[in-house]
């Protein structure tokens, strides 16, 4: 046990301090906070923002089987997405140190997340046979995304 003083302040949380899996966690668990916002557009993948806040933006996406985004990077962003039902396939691509191309398939189910930073190349994309809801965090610029084409020699390549 220790004493603590009596003038001692408990600072507000600062929600981008928060690791952004832990915000993508969070609203996946609270769909009261985006429920009404979801939408499946058979031509396209769906994605709406549900709140911008503290250098922080955090979108749903609402995925139908076969839809992907292109391989992409997220420029100078930082963030997390995590699958909120069904399921979505992330292939990463990079650059090995010796110079060829790596590819890395992750299959992901409810409740599973994965990390981005800047220059993390890949594409996500729904291969299975129901629709998929994420929710993705994104910090320090967004959801801006830069198209990318896969060389199978060399790795990932800007266009």
């Amino acid at each position: 046990m220790f004493a603590v003083p009596d003038n001692t302040i408990a600072l507000a949380e600062k929600p981008v301090l928060r690791h952004p899996v832990r915000v993508a966690l969070e609203y996946a668990a609270d769909r009261d906070r985006w429920r009404d916002l979801l939408r499946y557009d058979p031509d396209q993948r769906f994605f709406t923002l549900i709140t911008r806040a503290d250098e922080q933006e955090i979108w749903l996406m609402g995925w139908l089987p076969g839809q992907h985004t292109d391989l992409h990077d997220h420029a100078h962003s930082t963030g997390a997405f995590t699958v909120v039902s069904g399921s979505l396939t992330e292939t990463v691509a990079r650059r090995a140190p010796d110079g060829r191309a790596v590819t890395e398939l992750h299959a992901l189910t409810a409740g599973q997340s994965r990390v981005f930073g800047p220059g993390y190349v890949h594409q996500v994309r729904n291969e299975g046979p129901d629709p998929a809801i994420s929710i993705h965090v994104y910090r320090s610029g967004g959801r801006a995304m830069r198209p990318y084409h896969l060389d199978p020699v060399t790795g990932p390549v800007r266009d």
